[in-house]
């Protein structure tokens, strides 16, 4: 029993120490500020919670975290003077930037400071601040933190077309979001392959648009055919409404995505008079494996690109104008995305109607009828007092008037909408913002949408990235307005994939999304506060992408090596292999630098992976030691 203690003892100074002593006292984002000041505030069961009444919400939301860290504390409208005391207050919020907050620790008294969205994001830091507690207290260093976002717009978006996911994840999605104070959910409703929202004025939409008759298997176009099941799923206006409302008590908006013209199938098939062509069937390629009827149109089984995208006609703007009206209805965001990205103009070349229209408006071409297409809503929607937004395909044939960018083909598309001053969101897939591409090279990976290496997207890269290119002016960087991520879901059919991949690249997002660029550290992302969060994470039910070992090269050359690493989640272990066989709990476990002699011509694979508390495995990582003139010489 004593030993028991010991070790439970050692365990809570460790946990303690661990965030108490790093810079950034353990908060992902990174704040603005943090002094650390003598002292500290013990935090225990006589500690008095003072909140305003406004702030009943917060204030359940910290004394629930509190007990599940075994710490009750009193509630009171004031406190005594010799009362230790946390305050949840407005006071001085005035003087603080949007969404902006400030934590101040002193041995007696700890304050949040904010309003709305600056309380709520006091309360997520303060959170993180706190480590396992045993025994019911914890030692909290004073300290003076103060923060606010560098963007305006911080986004996650989620693709429900390819793949359907319950209620439950979404609101799991989001609170993940709002820890890491993620302010935007991109809602991706529509697809070539499922249509998600209902639309009570098309019913057709849900009952023939959201189901497909089946899905293939394996990589594109189907490499294990297909498995012959129905696939079906959408969320009812009620339902919609319930996330939207969700979102909204977390300080996050949510933007829908209706797509237009192009990745329509799943609309066309439930409305065949949207195409250009409504008798001709669904194009199906000669490799592409198929379940079910091959004849009228039908809801895509395999992803990729398609041809058949909504007719410019009359009774289309009239079709989606109703479904907008719904759509306007369920979500009150500023924005509403249209798509745009990847619609083909081989059906508007071939048709007759369209080429006329061409004509008749005076256009050069296809891409000046998409933009006459996408301006045609853009108006509607602004004269209901919103805005579009749309993937940087929307640039082609002239942008519309009031449109914001999503840039996601590289950034050259959002640096063209910016020096035309137009309003920008980042989301370049080069730059890692693709949370559907592999997180290494390693064969263990599932199945993803990059193949040979290609797509691969590292929370280390999305680290790295600045949203703002540097080759735009002073003036047009503001027009730069925040960053996202994007979780595609070809290949993402379970939430626990879809957590896998989004941990840990999400930590990497909100810190490029929240912090000055001046306050970024990787070494400290990597080696302080990432492992805290991953520990934390490793608690629970949540799965995660496990990082391979810190410090870890790609090759050595060399005579005498010594490899240093460190866990990449607290409490993990690695272990190691360099007879070529792959490792597990049986191999040698790492407990100091790594010593290997590589006679002169040879070489050696050292093989290594990383187990969790938990026994989440990362993938099995090979470094290749050799000892080469050839390469000593390069």
């Amino acid at each position: 029993m004593k030993k028991a203690f010991i070790a439970l003892a050692c365990c809570f100074a460790s946990l303690t120490s661990f965030s108490q002593n790093d810079v950034n006292m353990g908060i992902i984002p990174a704040p603005v500020s943090v002094v650390k000041n003598n002292g500290s505030f013990k935090l225990d069961h006589s500690v008095v919670l003072v909140a305003e009444p406004q702030h009943a919400k917060i204030t359940a939301a910290l004394k629930e975290f509190l007990k599940s860290k075994g710490i009750h504390v009193k509630e009171a409208k004031t406190a005594l003077s010799h009362q230790k005391t946390i305050h949840l207050t407005t006071a001085g919020s005035d003087k603080l930037p949007e969404e902006g907050y400030q934590i101040a620790v002193t041995p007696n008294h700890i304050k949040l400071i904010g309003k709305g969205a600056g309380l709520f994001y006091a309360l997520q830091s303060f959170m993180q601040m706190i480590p396992d507690v045993v025994k019911g207290s914890v030692e909290i260093q004073s300290a003076q933190i103060n923060d606010y976002p560098r963007f305006k717009y911080r986004g996650l978006h989620l693709d429900v077309g390819r793949h359907f996911f319950p209620l439950s994840f979404i609101k799991k999605y989001i609170d993940l979001m709002a820890t890491y104070k993620l302010n935007t959910f991109h809602w991706h409703l529509t697809e070539d392959q499922g249509w998600r929202i209902e639309i009570k004025k098309y019913p057709k939409l849900t009952e023939i648009g959201s189901s497909r008759n089946g899905t293939i298997v394996g990589d594109y176009p189907g490499t294990g055919g297909t498995d012959n099941q129905v696939y079906k799923g959408y969320y009812t206006q009620e339902e919609a409404k319930e996330i939207v409302a969700y979102a909204a008590s977390k300080y996050i908006t949510v933007v829908p995505e209706i797509e237009l013209p192009g990745h329509s199938s799943a609309a066309i098939a439930a409305y065949p008079e949207l195409s250009c062509f409504p008798d001709r069937d669904t194009y199906i390629a000669p490799n592409a494996p198929w379940s079910g009827p091959t004849k009228g149109k039908q809801v895509q089984q395999t992803w990729g690109v398609f041809d058949d995208i909504f007719v410019p006609a009359e009774n289309t703007f009239t079709f989606l104008q109703n479904v907008l009206d719904e759509v306007l209805a369920i979500f009150p965001s500023k924005y509403i995305h249209i798509g745009g990205d990847e619609a083909p103009k081989k059906y508007w070349k071939e048709s007759t109607f369209c080429q006329q229209m061409i004509k008749d408006l005076g256009l050069k071409d296809e891409h000046d009828l998409q933009s006459y297409f996408i301006t045609r809503i853009e108006k509607y929607l602004n004269a209901k007092g919103r805005s579009i937004i749309g993937w940087d395909e929307i640039l082609e044939g002239g942008l519309a008037p009031n449109a914001t960018v999503m840039s996601w083909r590289g950034e050259k598309g959002g640096i063209e909408a910016a020096k035309q001053n137009h309003d920008v969101i980042m989301t370049p897939s080069s730059q890692g913002l693709y949370f559907d591409h592999k997180q290494s090279l390693s064969p263990d990976e599932p199945l993803t949408i990059g193949r040979k290496g290609k797509g691969t997207s590292t929370y280390t890269k999305v680290y790295a990235y600045d949203p703002v290119p540097a080759e735009l002016s002073a003036d047009q960087k503001k027009y730069i307005k925040g960053v996202q991520a994007n979780l595609w879901t070809e290949y993402i059919e379970t939430p626990a994939k879809a957590e896998y991949m989004l941990l840990p690249r999400l930590f990497s997002l909100s810190e490029i999304a929240w912090s000055p660029i001046e306050k970024k550290d990787f070494k400290n992302f990597e080696e302080e506060r990432l492992p805290l969060h991953l520990s934390k994470v490793d608690q629970t039910t949540t799965n995660y992408w496990v990082p391979v070992p810190i410090g870890l090269p790609d090759t050595v050359n060399a005579n005498n090596v010594s490899i240093s690493l460190k866990s990449p989640v607290k409490g993990a272990k690695i272990y190691y292999t360099l007879d070529g066989y792959r490792p597990a709990e049986n191999a040698a476990e790492y407990t100091q630098p790594i010593q290997v002699i590589i006679p002169k011509g040879q070489k050696k694979t050292l093989k290594t992976i990383v187990i969790t508390p938990s026994g989440k495995r990362s993938v099995v990582t090979e470094t290749l030691l050799t000892n080469t003139e050839q390469l000593n010489n390069q």
